[in-house]
């Protein structure tokens, strides 16, 4: 690739244009309106956008490959790319670092940027607007289907933002599962309640799609295992498409093979089956190799083909066109004060065990060794297994946000923000859901089997084998009373607590105490 420490090997350069590593798309307008004998493609691998979180290894090692898999194929197509590896000597290891040098070398007209997903990022953006000798353009990342501007007009002068009537306004904007009439297909919008099945005997995850490593990306195999040898989780086996046709194949298999038992079971959570019926999908989704219509669109014409029933198909689209969008709505309106807010004064530090994985609670030590070994688990895992206990526990939302960013290979702050701390902690007060999702043992025991082989018992609340959820369940509801007895939606709940009496309310909360100890004490 292009040498930026020999810039008179090239004629003079009209736009530098970045991509960032969460940005491989060509239809972006960075790539689309890109003068391929003027203009320059400039991506970097940087240690300051690797690690300044504790990055699971798999997602650093599926960024730097796709990037160069993206960067090989826009050489291919006559693109003029200059690529800066992690291990190149000259390397800043800054995004901004990397653009005041490819400035400096090659003199540009102006550059050209990508809004990127996070704020931190933007902020560096605005800074080198005033920092480059030569115009800063940000320009607008269109593979969303709600732009900032749009989701600002279906917020403002609402009461109350929840996501199921923007999906429904983004279903009519885009045309998908919705009859000539103007109404949704199937006469109704939402059919989650199909899809809570609980996991039958012997349900087992499909056959997966495995992309045989080439040269690159056993490069990159080789130059993560090299540059961050403190790097969380498992680097391999690794087995990410890293191009938009592998993504693309991935895409066709989960459609025709996948989503048919999707929506039945897509709440249901196995023992030794990390996968299930979910897609894998969001990975590349995220990065840029694939997009969102193209993913509701296929969705569709198999539910229309009869290949899919209408459950899967609509559950599938409502994340992609409904929640995925208006998380991204959230976190754009609302930063930068969302990435502080701690509503109910959560201060326990996070415990190491969301590290090791080293815990007596099957559940949590399944999920915790799914995301170690695949940079990967399930939404439900994410939010009712590792996403409850850290509710439950009152657990800093910005250590929980931190881990969550760093150990899944989907995750960007833009997505994994208020999906930590609005939907899994409530730390937004309700801006995101509209009650905290906490669960007790009996919730877990009812969605998986990893009851089965754990040191404590989903029914015991208190003493021997006391299953910590349960406890941590009634004095977590205990200590929120004032704010949460009046919501609409849990009267039953303290009905519930109040039936049991002060003294056995007393026990439960002791016991509550002793599982915190333990948390703290690395005995749990």
């Amino acid at each position: 690739m292009t040498d930026i420490s020999n810039p008179d090997t090239l004629p003079p350069v009209a736009t530098l244009r970045l991509v960032l590593g969460d940005q491989l798309s060509t239809r972006l307008a960075i790539i689309a309106e890109a003068d391929k004998e003027t203009d320059v493609i400039l991506l970097a691998e940087v240690k300051a956008e690797a690690s300044y979180v504790n990055h699971h290894v798999k997602k650093i090692a599926f960024l730097f490959s796709a990037m160069r898999h993206y960067a090989q194929a826009l050489q291919a197509a006559g693109y003029r790319v200059l690529y800066i590896a992690l291990d190149d000597p000259d390397n800043s290891h800054t995004i901004s670092g990397e653009m005041l040098r490819a400035v400096a070398s090659l003199s540009p007209q102006r550059v050209m940027v990508t809004e990127p997903g996070e704020w931190r990022l933007l902020q560096d953006f605005l800074a080198l607007e005033v920092a480059l000798p030569v115009p800063l353009d940000i320009l607008p990342d269109t593979r969303f289907l709600c732009s900032r501007a749009r989701f600002a007009t279906w917020a403002d002068n609402r009461d109350s933002l929840r996501m199921e009537f923007f999906y429904r306004d983004m279903r009519r904007d885009h045309g998908i599962l919705i009859e000539a009439d103007g109404g949704p297909t199937g006469g109704k919008w939402n059919y989650d309640i199909d899809n809570r099945k609980p996991p039958s005997r012997g349900l087992t995850s499909p056959r997966r799609l495995s992309f045989r490593k080439d040269a690159t990306t056993r490069t990159v195999l080789d130059l993560v295992e090299k540059s961050f040898p403190e790097g969380f989780g498992d680097l391999e086996p690794f087995h990410f498409a890293v191009t938009r046709t592998q993504a693309l194949r991935e895409l066709d298999h989960f459609i025709a093979e996948i989503l048919p038992r999707f929506g039945d079971f897509q709440d249901a959570m196995v023992s030794g089956e990390p996968y299930l019926y979910h897609s894998l999908l969001s990975t590349y989704l995220n990065a840029g190799l694939l997009y969102p219509l193209e993913m509701c669109r296929k969705a569709e014409v198999a539910f229309r083909d009869g290949h899919v029933p209408l459950n899967a198909a609509e559950g599938f689209i409502r994340q992609i066109l409904g929640w995925r969008e208006f998380i991204r709505g959230i976190y754009w309106r609302y930063m930068p004060d969302y990435a502080t807010r701690n509503a109910l004064n959560a201060t326990q530090d996070l415990p190491w065990f969301y590290w090791s994985g080293e815990t007596h609670m099957a559940c949590m030590r399944e999920a915790i060794s799914h995301t170690r070994q695949h940079a990967y688990s399930h939404h439900i895992q994410r939010l009712m297994i590792t996403g409850n206990f850290a509710l439950l526990a009152g657990l800093d939302p910005q250590q929980v946000h931190a881990w969550y960013l760093a150990v899944y290979a989907d995750a960007y702050e833009w997505v994994e923000l208020p999906n930590t701390l609005g939907m899994a902690l409530h730390a937004d007060g309700g801006l995101v859901a509209s009650k905290p999702y906490a669960a007790s043992g009996n919730y877990i025991n009812k969605m998986s089997n990893y009851c089965a082989g754990c040191a404590y018992d989903p029914k015991v609340t208190t003493g021997a084998g006391a299953c910590p959820f349960n406890a941590l369940y009634w004095d977590f509801l205990a200590r929120h009373r004032d704010r949460f007895a009046g919501n609409r939606r849990m009267p039953y709940v303290y009905a519930n607590w109040d039936r049991m009496g002060e003294e056995r309310q007393n026990a439960v909360r002791a016991q509550a105490r002793i599982h915190l100890q333990a948390m703290r004490d690395g005995t749990l």
